[in-house]
């Protein structure tokens, strides 16, 4: 079963905060970094990985997510 995650990323002085769900955290950080993330993500600056957890179920990574 393939791993899901969920993340947190943040901007450098920490005052804004984005969680995400991705099947691959090192690909989905990257692209946060290199501004191909979401919309909010590039318009806070949001490149700094805060927190992350592993989840082998889809739904249960969702569930944590929200």
């Amino acid at each position: 079963m393939q791993e899901r995650f969920v993340y947190i990323v943040t901007n450098k002085y920490r005052t804004v905060f984005y969680i995400g769900v991705t099947s691959n955290l090192k690909i989905r950080v990257t692209e946060h970094i290199m501004g191909k993330g979401s919309k909010f993500t590039l318009k806070y600056n949001l490149k700094d990985l805060v927190f992350y957890e592993i989840f082998s179920d889809i739904k249960q990574a969702i569930a944590r997510e929200k």
